[in-house]
């Protein structure tokens, strides 16, 4: 899974997220590797596309993500 772009794996969390957080640490761990491999210093998702895209929702994610040593920044 480390070979995924950083859209790749992006995607690949809103997939897990839709499908009830199924597998989601382990596409984090994708997520943080591509992050590695392309020097991104923090992951960008559209609020649109989430479950919960309330101020509670993202801070939840955000706050789980880094956890898990991955920063979440939120499209306007």
């Amino acid at each position: 899974m480390s070979d995924l772009s950083l859209n790749q794996a992006i995607d690949n969390i809103y997939t897990s997220i839709k499908a009830n957080n199924e597998e989601l640490d382990l596409h984090i761990a994708a997520l943080k590797a591509a992050m590695t491999k392309e020097g991104a210093k923090e992951a960008v998702f559209e609020p649109a596309k989430l479950a919960q895209s309330n101020r509670q929702g993202r801070k939840i994610m955000q706050a789980y993500f880094k956890k898990k040593g991955v920063a979440v920044a939120f499209s306007a």
